[in-house]
């Protein structure tokens, strides 16, 4: 493993990790309505679209973190969409 791979993979980790503690917190507390919903579907798009690059140019921090992210900030997205739902029910 190279330098640049390494530093890949230290970025996409800090970068990744910042979605944790939303997550959890949402998960605990039953509640998301300070969290907009066009912020987490916006950055799924992009992490999306990161990884159709990742994929084509086979870089695998890029793969590896915006998989990882694209999946947690989804989980943001239901969430969202499950406890404002129970909240008019």
């Amino acid at each position: 493993m190279d330098d640049w791979m390494l530093l890949g993979l230290v970025a996409g980790l800090l970068t990744t990790i910042g979605f944790v503690p939303q997550l959890i917190r949402g998960y605990r507390t039953k509640r998301m309505g300070d969290v907009s919903l066009a912020m987490p579907v916006v950055l799924s798009l992009g992490m999306f679209l990161w990884l159709m690059y990742g994929l084509m140019k086979n870089d695998a921090p890029i793969i590896i973190w915006n998989a990882i992210a694209l999946m947690l900030n989804l989980a943001i997205v239901l969430l969202k969409i499950r406890y404002a739902a129970s909240k008019t029910a």
